[in-house]
């Protein structure tokens, strides 16, 4: 099975397993694990702030972050198919009380104009009102999108304006700062809080950070806490988030010229892919207009020995690129792609 979908099938190399094996390890809970520590220093320098904390998974971070950047009764806004409104399961009214404004998105983004549009004038200080804001880079459910940076950075400025806290939700912003050919801290610096994940592209396990200014990720460990996601010789992880920034950053890269591949193959072949929204790692795929219902497209591809997933939108699947999918692997499903969806319908 050429398994295309998601990053998060990845599986440790060899050379990730024997740097898991050989960690360093203490007490995380009594901040003891020495690889612990150094993820979190190097993630937080990595992003441009103070500090970091190491979670088991990027939804954890993105609750705590939230819940530390507002209060019970406060508007979050999010893009409307954002993680964290879709994929968190009601996570920002059941952890801080949060309601969700969610706004629709060009590419997954939000514009300044939007956000002034959404907070009201506030008539008395009870007024219910937006405090925060999660942004996405890259998106999801936009198919792998990545902020510009000047649009990114003008809608930060924005939030602060108009008294807003801001969040990055950034799990895949390494595909996003490989991408454009920046610094990672060029898009992260300005955010109050940060999520990074570590078992997407980067190929580990599992685990996450949340960065941000010293105070906040003091307060971050306990709410850790709270969460249950204090661990105890947690280097044994840690030590694969290390290896990962060292080995598995750049080559990013040949994810995304993967996928670009594979796009651009299977636009030629008449699958309907939108060239010009490969960014990184994703290919959308539109089975619509070949009179496909989206459960017998998937179903037609794992029979043929490929996988895909479903998305978010009905009549729309992907194809993510990763550390265990090969030129070879995508040369073989430009092949079977196309076999398997451009087959007459059955009657």
């Amino acid at each position: 099975m050429i398994d295309l979908r998601s990053d998060t099938v990845t599986q440790p190399t060899p050379e990730m397993r024997r740097a898991i094996a050989d960690a360093a390890v203490g007490d995380e809970q009594k901040r003891e694990d020495p690889t612990v520590i150094e993820l979190e220093r190097r993630v937080a320098e990595l992003l441009g702030h103070e500090d970091a904390v190491f979670v088991p998974t990027a939804t954890m971070a993105n609750q705590i972050a939230l819940k530390l950047l507002s209060r019970p009764g406060d508007v979050l806004i999010a893009e409307r198919h954002s993680h964290v409104v879709v994929y968190e399961y009601g996570g920002p009214a059941v952890h801080a009380g949060l309601m969700v404004l969610g706004l629709p998105g060009n590419g997954g983004r939000i514009t300044a104009e939007q956000l002034r549009s959404a907070v009201p004038q506030r008539t008395k200080a009870a007024d219910q009102a937006p405090t925060v804001v999660s942004l996405e880079n890259t998106h999801n459910n936009a198919g792998g999108r990545v902020w510009p940076i000047d649009l990114l950075a003008h809608t930060v400025a924005t939030a602060r304006e108009l008294g807003l806290s801001v969040h990055l939700d950034g799990a895949r912003l390494l595909n996003a700062a490989v991408a454009l050919g920046c610094k990672p801290s060029a898009m992260s610096a300005g955010a109050d809080t940060v999520t990074l994940c570590l078992s997407k592209g980067l190929g580990c396990p599992l685990g996450a950070l949340l960065a941000g200014s010293s105070p906040l990720v003091e307060r971050a460990r306990r709410e850790k806490h709270l969460f249950g996601g204090a661990m105890r010789q947690a280097g044994v992880v840690a030590a694969a988030g290390v290896y990962a920034l060292d080995h598995h950053v750049e080559r990013l890269a040949d994810d995304h010229a993967r996928a670009r591949r594979l796009a651009e193959e299977l636009h030629a072949s008449g699958i309907p892919v939108e060239l010009d929204q490969v960014e990184t790692n994703f290919v959308q795929l539109d089975v619509a207009p070949l009179g496909l219902e989206r459960a017998d497209a998937l179903a037609r591809l794992r029979e043929a020995g490929v996988g895909l997933s479903a998305t978010i939108h009905p009549t729309v699947i992907r194809a993510v690129t990763h550390l265990g999918i090969s030129d070879e692997d995508v040369e073989r499903a430009v092949e079977l792609i196309p076999r398997a969806l451009l087959a007459p319908v059955k009657a």
